[in-house]
């Protein structure tokens, strides 16, 4: 989609009454003036590319316009996606089956598909492994991911007819968390998310790093929160903010196992951190890929890459204290590269 379609699906895509809800919200946090806000959006909009939830997002109502213009708001988001991402390779990222097979190196997994495999197939994997990972192949943000035991059924046809009411029917085997990171949450893997942005040169570079923690049992870390990952030192350098970073909740400690966060040294980064750079030459036309590393007790393994790297997350305020974004590393790289 271009650029001109992509702001008319933005456009179409507004209800009133999500706006109303974001602006409430936003003079809740800000204390100003709702008239004030919501001119200011407006202004933003026109000038930053800001949709509402990015003003609610990244505390915009408290930045200078100098600050707000290193900011990649959606607009911004969707013309460095356009301009850095062949979208004639993008399917390998969007079908996770592919993905696994093209990546098969880097992610420590086998997978079968229910709806092409024989049922024989799909039998003999999971007599290989009784539990498995359920996701769809072309899902995002963690819908519909189910953890599955085989031998919850009472034999295999019983599990195998459940698989086909489900819409989850690309089976993988389960990746298992790193002690020190099922320490913090033991009921997902708890992954990092490191972006990847390939020069001019044809260097790939690692330019953000989040530590992901799931929350409230979820088997995925979606809707969890994250913290900011110091890339030279590989160590957690900011508080867990829930994954819109709109609600406010500011995490020091999990709250599940009240595991202290800052600090905190994340396993295998080194390694994570060459291994997604290795990988993201496999597909050199995506240059801007944002990766999901589980790291488990044998090292770091990809779980996905996704070639629309969501732009909210690693800007947030609670992680981001000298209110900076992160257009001007893109422009470091990019220098061409306008709003």
């Amino acid at each position: 989609m271009g650029y001109g379609g992509y702001i008319v699906r933005v456009l179409s895509g507004m209800r009133l009454s999500k706006f109303k809800e974001v602006l409430d919200r936003t003079a809740k946090f800000s204390g100003k003036n709702k008239l004030w806000l919501t001119l200011d959006m407006v202004r933003s909009a026109v000038k930053f590319g800001s949709g509402y939830y990015d003003y609610l997002t990244f505390g915009f109502w408290d930045l200078t316009d100098a600050q707000r213009a290193t900011y990649v708001t959606r607009v911004v988001s969707k013309k460095l996606v356009d301009m850095l991402n062949d979208p004639a390779y993008e399917h390998t990222f969007n079908d996770k089956e592919e993905f696994d097979h093209v990546f098969a190196e880097f992610v420590g997994r086998e997978c079968v598909n229910y709806r092409t495999a024989s049922k024989e197939d799909v039998r003999a994997f999971t007599q290989r492994h009784p539990t498995v990972f359920a996701k769809p192949a072309h899902g995002s943000c963690g819908h519909d991911c189910q953890r599955i035991d085989s031998r919850d059924y009472p034999d295999f046809d019983a599990f195998y007819e459940d698989l086909g009411k489900r819409e989850a029917w690309l089976l993988e085997t389960p990746l298992v968390n790193h002690p020190q990171n099922a320490e913090v949450y033991p009921n997902a893997l708890n992954c990092i998310r490191l972006i990847t942005l390939i020069d001019k040169q044809g260097e790939p570079h690692v330019i953000f790093a989040t530590q992901k923690f799931g929350l409230n049992g979820r088997v995925v870390d979606n809707y969890g929160f994250g913290c900011r990952v110091d890339l030279e030192t590989g160590c957690i350098c900011s508080p867990g903010v829930s994954g819109d970073g709109s609600l406010g909740i500011v995490y020091e400690e999990h709250p599940l196992t009240h595991v202290k966060l800052q600090g905190r040294p994340v396993p295998c980064f080194d390694q994570a951190v060459e291994m997604v750079k290795k990988a993201a030459l496999k597909i050199p036309q995506m240059r801007y890929i944002g990766w999901d590393v589980g790291i488990t007790p044998d090292g770091p393994a990809i779980v996905e890459g996704n070639n629309y790297c969501a732009h909210d997350f690693w800007q947030l305020p609670a992680q981001t204290p000298e209110k900076t974004g992160m257009l001007p590393v893109f422009m470091k790289y990019y220098p061409e590269f306008k709003r």
